[in-house]
């Protein structure tokens, strides 16, 4: 992330060492928060606000139509601060681990390619309101993106099924032919929305496990999802 073009990072010093550091992803219209990062010392002390400020700040600059985040929920600190920097809670979310074997009939799961960026916008801009586009390409050239097709057409796309990683599908079983294709998902796991009932039931009973939950958190614009998805630890 520090290293990339379209990323704004900060980080906080003190006596001459770095005590934190915070990202916002500027890939889409949309912009994400994180992670921030703390040294377990001088927390409680400000920096995390001021850290906050300073990409909300250059978010305000850049004029982004809305700034989104994923807090880990069973940190009460954090979910204070966001709430009075203007954050709203839209999303509860479970972090799920494990590996499914079963796919849905019916579909094909293939890498991603550079052509298949404009129909997987139009699908993320039905569903949210806004694309992800710069974010999928940097998927594809990194070859982590996937699609998948049914009844000849592309009916869900990942950037990745990881931590990282956000998924769009027409329907549920269009996400879930993406999560069973995943070999493994990197990270920590990913991110399911709990709101979607038969979605998360439908993981649980695959033989997923829950890691911990989060909270999806937005300023800005936002649209009640359309179809099914998956956010990223960004958003």
């Amino acid at each position: 992330m520090f290293s990339h073009p379209s990323f704004f990072c900060v980080v906080a010093e003190q006596d001459g060492k770095v005590i934190g550091s915070n990202c916002l992803d500027e890939r889409t219209p949309i912009a994400g928060v994180g992670p921030i990062t703390i040294d377990p010392g001088t927390q409680n002390r400000s920096v995390g606000r001021q850290l906050m400020q300073s990409v909300l700040s250059r978010a305000a600059e850049r004029e982004f139509a809305g700034v989104r985040l994923v807090q880990a929920a069973y940190h009460n600190r954090s979910l204070s601060l966001y709430a009075k920097l203007g954050f709203v809670v839209r999303e509860p979310l479970a972090c799920m681990q494990g590996s499914i074997q079963k796919m849905p009939p019916g579909y094909r799961v293939r890498p991603a390619q550079p052509n298949d960026i404009g129909a997987c916008n139009d699908l993320c801009m039905r569903t949210h309101g806004h694309d992800r586009g710069g974010e999928l390409k940097d998927a594809i050239q990194q070859g982590t993106a996937v699609v998948a097709q049914s009844d000849g057409r592309i009916k869900a796309y990942a950037s990745s099924i990881a931590f990282f990683g956000h998924a769009v599908g027409e329907s549920n079983q269009d996400v879930q032919a993406l999560i069973s294709a995943a070999p493994a998902f990197q990270g920590p796991g990913i991110l399911v929305p709990t709101r979607n009932a038969a979605l998360f039931h439908w993981c649980l009973e695959s033989g997923l496990r829950v890691v911990q939950p989060m909270t999806l958190m937005t300023t800005g614009l936002y649209n009640e999802p359309a179809g099914a998805y998956l956010p990223s630890i960004l958003f």
